[in-house]
């Protein structure tokens, strides 16, 4: 069936055939500042027949270059192809899907999903406190080591992947001067180094986390996709999913969402290598804490791509982007992380 492809097209006709149910009418509300940094995230209310009075519905990103990238990384089939097929596997509170589609050719698509209710959502920006960040923590633990060595079965792409390796490279390449001019008070003299190497260093540092074994990873596990309540959490924008090392969810979470103070409060990194290998699997302690300097100094790259590189137009993108650099850039300096580029 056709489907729109932004808020403005819905209609009446099409959500009743959608949801499986008369819609008498609807209003269309964007959600706040910084949701759906790679699409557009709306709320739309009901006047229907059907089992809520709100849903979500996400479209493709109105900004070009926020689309571009969410093209290059097939980020919006991975998202609907998580919620047609992969979600129902992971224990893992996720929003209910009520209707997925997606456009191999153009990339257009279309998900129409749960409106959350009862769960606050996290934000990067403020950071987390020490209780959300041990619900994350064990809560991707579980995800991971249920996943554990299933990459093919789940059909998932590996994030050493083409498309990965140059968009890295090349967006790295572009948005460090961008970030050395906008966000210098944040960069210590120790990461200059990232200038002149990380770029080069990109290709083996992805390998070295995507050989051996691999499990399957949100890839994008930051505060702004995380909802918390007095229960546990749940996950949104599952539009990066691929197979990885589990530090890399970790390092991601770790490095860009937990303020410094937070990160230096507790050994974290032994709760969550506890809780992991809880689950009966066997993960020499060496090799974790060797892949999970690997992914952090990886993710620098994302820090810089989205810094540098993406529309962060309004004041929280902004501040988004300082945030996570500089937390990651200072989770890097005190792994001797940048080791690795010498």
């Amino acid at each position: 069936m056709s489907y729109p492809t932004a808020p403005e097209k819905l209609s009446r006709e099409w959500l009743s055939s959608a949801l499986g149910c008369h819609v008498n009418g609807f209003e269309v509300e964007p959600l706040g500042a910084g949701a759906g940094m790679m699409g557009q995230v709306t709320r739309v209310r009901l006047d229907s027949d059907f089992s809520r009075k709100t849903l979500i519905a996400k479209f493709p990103s109105p900004a070009p270059e926020n689309r571009q990238v969410a093209q290059t990384y097939d980020m919006y089939g991975k998202e609907v192809r998580f919620y047609q097929s992969i979600a129902k596997t992971v224990p893992l509170r996720t929003p209910e899907c009520y209707f997925a589609t997606h456009n191999r050719e153009n990339h257009d698509f279309i998900i129409l999903m749960e409106d959350i209710q009862g769960f606050r959502i996290g934000d990067q920006v403020a950071g987390c406190n020490f209780d959300e960040a041990i619900q994350v923590i064990e809560a991707i633990a579980g995800m991971h080591a249920t996943t554990w060595l299933k990459a093919e079965q789940l059909g998932l792409q590996s994030h050493n992947n083409p498309a990965q390796r140059d968009g890295m490279v090349g967006g790295f390449s572009f948005g460090w001067s961008v970030v050395m001019e906008k966000f210098r008070d944040v960069i210590p003299e120790s990461a200059l180094i990232a200038g002149e190497r990380m770029a080069a260093a990109t290709p083996a540092l992805l390998a070295e986390m995507c050989q051996g074994p691999v499990c399957l990873n949100h890839v994008d596990m930051r505060l702004d996709n995380i909802f918390f309540n007095e229960t546990g959490v749940l996950f949104v924008d599952w539009q990066s999913t691929a197979s990885s090392c589990p530090e890399h969810d970790l390092a991601y979470f770790m490095t860009q969402s937990v303020a410094t103070e937070l990160r230096h409060s507790y050994d974290f990194l032994g709760h969550y290598y506890k809780a992991f290998t809880g689950h009966g699997i066997h993960y020499p302690r060496d090799l974790f804490e060797r892949r999970y300097k690997v992914a952090a100094l990886y993710l620098l790259d994302f820090a810089v791509v989205i810094a540098g590189t993406l529309n962060l137009a309004n004041e929280r993108g902004q501040q988004l982007g300082r945030s996570l650099l500089g937390r990651s850039l200072q989770a890097l300096d005190e792994l001797k992380a940048w080791e690795l580029l010498k």
